[in-house]
């Protein structure tokens, strides 16, 4: 088992471990005094992993129950969390409870945020199962939801109590998810780590992806540590992000996965980036290569004005300017704030 300790406001632990899912039970005992655990789960996950981890839960000593929602982007809103506050109800959770949040990143964040607005607050474990969640967004306390107008724009910082790893759960996941989940590993590789981006180039991610789990997570707990309240270095978390998010609205959340999102943003930001001089001769060829290795996209099929148009509706615009992540070279990168009135000339485009 390899442990990471992330010592926030709240201070927790990150296990990875092979088959961890039947020993969830045994590992949150510990930490609570609760009598009930609600697993909150998606359609796709739920017949694969629900019962292995109510059986661990049981085990425990915790009375359970199971929220099941729709899988997908398109769930990721309020009224999903309405239908999650009323199971909670129904089902006598009160402060002293706890929620185990069983999926990927679209479970971790609503199940997060119930958590932290329900009751004022109640305790939640995250057992992320896709690749992109157990390397970015079970760990860090950032949950909420989408609205119409934009992704992530509500939600709340709420810490989990525990996260438990466990890469036997990505030998279910489609590969078109692996390869979601790659886009934020290489994302790491970009702005912190450029062994892990060579490891990358050289071998194939799905032998050494324990290794990768294990540094995604340890470098964004040295992140989050810094500035849990994303009020400044947290925001280098955002590389390809920006214009990620610009190209997943643009698509209505449909045509692209998010990793495909960031890995296209980031691959668009960069070449933009090098033309001006700010990232090193030769690093986007290298991003596009490593992306294309992994069947992730580079480009996109907007034009640039409508996507950096539809930036100015992220949640890091300030209204007058939006702050983007640039990359210095291969593991090494920096915040910089664009005004919107200088867009135009930035990134070449007619801003009328």
């Amino acid at each position: 088992m390899k442990t990471v300790a992330v010592n926030t406001g709240r201070s927790y632990e990150i296990y990875i471990e092979h088959n961890i899912l039947d020993r969830a039970g045994a590992y949150i005992r510990p930490l609570t005094k609760a009598m009930r655990a609600a697993v909150v789960s998606d359609t796709n996950v739920a017949p694969i992993y629900a019962e292995r981890v109510i059986k661990s839960l049981q085990a425990a000593g915790f009375e359970t129950s199971l929220f099941v929602f729709e899988a997908g982007e398109g769930s990721k809103r309020l009224s999903t969390i309405e239908k999650m506050y009323a199971h909670f109800f129904e089902h006598n959770i009160t402060r002293t409870d706890i929620g185990i949040a069983l999926g990927g990143g679209v479970t971790g964040d609503m199940t997060g945020f119930a958590c932290a607005s329900y009751l004022r607050g109640i305790d939640f474990v995250q057992i992320p199962t896709s690749l992109l969640a157990q390397v970015d967004s079970s760990v860090g306390g950032k949950t909420g939801v989408d609205l119409a107008v934009g992704k992530n724009l509500v939600g709340a910082f709420w810490q989990p109590r525990l996260v438990l790893i466990d890469p036997e759960t990505l030998h279910t996941l489609p590969s078109m998810f692996f390869t979601d989940g790659l886009g934020e590993v290489i994302k790491y590789g970009c702005i912190r780590s450029r062994s892990l981006f060579e490891r990358l180039e050289n071998e194939n991610a799905r032998d050494f992806i324990d290794d990768i789990i294990f540094e995604c997570v340890s470098i964004k707990r040295d992140v989050v540590e810094n500035d849990e309240r994303d009020t400044g270095e947290r925001a280098i978390l955002n590389f390809g992000h920006t214009f990620g998010h610009a190209l997943e609205k643009l698509g209505n959340y449909t045509s692209l996965t998010h990793g495909e999102a960031v890995s296209a943003g980031a691959a668009i930001l960069t070449r933009i980036a090098e033309s001006r001089g700010l990232t090193e001769p030769g690093t986007s060829e290298r991003l596009d290569k490593l992306l294309t290795k992994y069947a992730l996209p580079t480009k996109a099929d907007y034009p640039l004005k409508e996507i950096v148009a539809a930036t100015r509706g992220d949640k890091k615009s300030t209204g007058k300017s939006v702050s983007f992540v640039f990359l210095k070279n291969i593991g090494e990168c920096f915040i910089q704030k664009i005004d919107t009135s200088d867009f135009a000339g930035f990134f070449g485009i007619d801003n009328g």
